[in-house]
């Protein structure tokens, strides 16, 4: 082998050796700061989802500074979070301090086999099982509950973390006209019309699926309190604002929400089960066929199948937070790949004519002599 063949060998190697340990090396950053690297993610799509209202206000109000509507606009939602806040936090207060002081005399019921609960538990034996399995179960507990000061550092860590994501959100609304500018100056000027839609389409595909996808879950909260309620089921605002959480999740929340709610109804009595059940059936078809499609507004096009797996990978890897922002990423995904590949056969030539043919691929063009002419 020739010394230039193998400088080439050897420099092949090294440079596949460093964009090995170049990309583990950034895979091992991306592990350590995940949980920061989560909370940027999730500030993009608050103000990916927040961009669109700042941009009209301010050019509704041409006097205002950019800093100034975004503010604007932050103080209306949160105010408009702490009106819903109110509005749910008398009832939820009054239910969980019911449920607090009911804790031990339904605890008695549980151990004596009395009440809905205690006589399902015995029926299905749990009773026993607990009973010889005491200290594996008290240590599970343990292990799931773990110390207080774990509980307080979590608590902690979720209020920074949110004030984290609107601190975040807040400037990327802000500085967002220089980002998107310095983008299309960067891009080629004959590619800079298309880069510009591409953006407006993934960021309405963000808005709107997270809009849409509130505003759903937000209907499934109020009818499910409503039938609860008429229903006269214990504990009816906690299941209902316990839907409208699970429902944000795509395809299995509403499920997860609907089986919690029909079996609180069944520990009432057996007919508000039954309704409860034939109430999520109905309201299931009314979702997935009058609200999905006039809400979301064909925001995500995915096949429901894309949607599953897009899910549970997201959901393994990102947990809930995972779950919750593997739509709109999909989506985008879809929306770059189909506009790049859409601009990729635009721009491909057509196929050219080969003059003078092969023997055997036929005369010369219409309209031409043998010599081309």
């Amino acid at each position: 082998m020739r010394t230039d063949d193998i400088r080439a060998t050897a420099r092949r190697t090294l440079v596949v050796i460093g964009v090995t340990l170049a990309a583990a090396v950034v895979l091992l950053l991306a592990y350590l700061t995940r949980r920061v690297l989560a909370w940027v993610g999730l500030a993009v799509f608050v103000s990916v989802a927040l961009d669109p209202v700042v941009s009209w206000l301010e050019r509704r109000a041409a006097w205002l500074r950019r800093s100034v509507a975004t503010l604007l606009v932050y103080l209306a939602v949160v105010a408009l979070l702490s009106a819903l806040a109110a509005a749910v936090a008398a009832p939820l207060t009054r239910q969980l301090a019911q449920l607090v002081d009911h804790f031990p005399h339904l605890l008695q019921q549980v151990r004596q086999g009395d009440g809905p609960l205690g006589h399902l538990l015995a029926r299905a034996r749990v009773l026993d099982y607990l009973v010889r399995h005491e200290h594996q179960v008290r240590a599970a507990i343990g292990r799931i509950v773990g110390p207080a000061s774990s509980i307080l550092l979590g608590a902690a860590s979720a209020v920074f973390g949110t004030i984290t994501v609107f601190v975040l959100s807040f400037l990327m609304v802000v500085q967002a006209p220089r980002v998107k500018a310095a983008v299309l100056d960067r891009a080629p000027p004959a590619q800079r019309e298309w880069v510009r839609g591409v953006g407006i389409r993934c960021a309405h595909a963000v808005t709107g699926y997270v809009s849409g996808n509130l505003l759903i879950s937000l209907i499934a909260g109020a009818l499910s309190w409503v039938a609860l309620a008429l229903l006269d089921v214990p504990y009816s605002s906690l299941l209902a604002l316990l839907v409208a959480l699970l429902d944000l999740l795509p395809l299995v929340g509403a499920t997860v929400g609907a089986v919690i709610a029909c079996s609180a109804a069944f520990l009432r009595s057996t007919s508000a089960g039954v309704i409860m059940i034939v109430f999520f059936v109905v309201y299931q078809q009314f979702e997935n066929h009058l609200l999905q499609p006039l809400i979301m507004s064909r925001a995500v096009q995915l096949s429901p199948l894309t949607v599953l797996i897009v899910v549970l990978v997201a959901a393994e890897l990102g947990g809930i937070l995972g779950a919750l922002v593997a739509m709109p990423v999909a989506s985008i995904l879809r929306t770059i790949g189909c506009e790049v590949w859409a601009n990729r056969r635009a721009l491909r030539p057509g196929p050219r004519t080969r003059w003078p043919p092969r023997p055997g691929e036929g005369g010369p063009p219409h309209g031409t002599n043998e010599r081309g002419g």
